[in-house]
């Protein structure tokens, strides 16, 4: 397993700046913010010489992109669906161009006046059709990350989605941390869906138990992501549990903690996460 990092937090950042960052950072692997418009790949305006100069001036680091990252809820909105699934084909082309094996999207919230199981089994797989169409024929995997404000929320969706769309090139990735503060099983679903496992962040997430005592869980404050190592998830199992699962593949740092900087932040985490890789 190697450490990485998603550099949206950098997207005031050129490229060029958040490439030097990662190779003094001794962070392997990128996780490139492109969505529309971003600083870093806008896939919309990405052309072959630029994708050959970003592999070039990855490989004189020794770093890496591992995807590419197009989140957005828009996803199940109707009047916005065909915006974002145009926008996520240019993603798929963009990775294509770059050797980038993966594309992580969001599954969207729950489409207007249904559940998210309803969601999941009638908007979703239309949804998702011509995404993975052109995916299966640039060679490109679709990675949802399991947001809990989406319609990924508890294990229950996670069967449903992958149900509704048995599609191989279609898959996770993977973030414990927004099941750590729900009480779900953080580590079960690396058992349930070894071969979907395309991608994963590596976020943490520090609940205090006294101010849950406090306020109850309806209540907020009680809980908030943090950087690997500053939280609450065992981080040395939940790693063993990936091995064991056979992924190789990357830990992704989501920067979302509030009390570092996206540098400090990134920098910890990785070394804390290194140990284990």
């Amino acid at each position: 397993m190697k450490v990485g990092m998603l550099t949206g937090p950098l997207n005031h950042e050129p490229l060029k700046t958040v490439f030097d960052f990662a190779e003094d950072a001794g962070i392997p692997c990128l996780e490139v913010w492109a969505g529309p418009g971003s600083k870093h790949i806008d896939p919309a305006r990405l052309t072959a010489a630029r994708a050959r100069q970003i592999t070039v001036e990855t490989a004189e680091r020794g770093i890496e992109i591992t995807s590419l990252a197009y989140y957005t809820m828009d996803l199940t909105v109707p009047k916005a669906t065909r915006g974002v699934q145009a926008h996520a084909k240019k993603c798929i082309d963009a990775a294509a161009l770059l050797g980038v094996p993966v594309v992580c999207m969001l599954a969207g919230g729950p489409a207007p006046g249904m559940s998210k199981h309803k969601t999941i089994y009638e908007v979703l797989p239309k949804v998702f059709k011509p995404i993975l169409a052109h995916a299966r024929k640039k060679g490109i995997r679709i990675a949802l990350e399991n947001y809990f404000e989406t319609c990924l929320q508890g294990l229950d969706t996670f069967d449903a989605l992958f149900d509704a769309i048995p599609d191989d090139h279609f898959g996770l990735n993977y973030d414990p941390s927004h099941l750590y503060h729900m009480e779900c099983d953080h580590l079960e679903p690396i058992a349930m869906f070894p071969d979907r496992l395309f991608h994963t962040h590596a976020k943490d997430t520090l609940v205090d138990k006294a101010a849950r005592a406090y306020l109850g869980v309806y209540g907020s404050g009680w809980w908030r992501y943090v950087i690997p190592g500053f939280g609450n998830i065992n981080w040395g199992e939940y790693i063993s549990h990936l091995r064991h699962a056979g992924y190789d593949g990357v830990l992704s740092i989501e920067h979302e903690d509030e009390t570092q900087t996206p540098e400090e932040g990134f920098m910890r985490g990785a070394a804390f996460l290194e140990q284990f890789c």
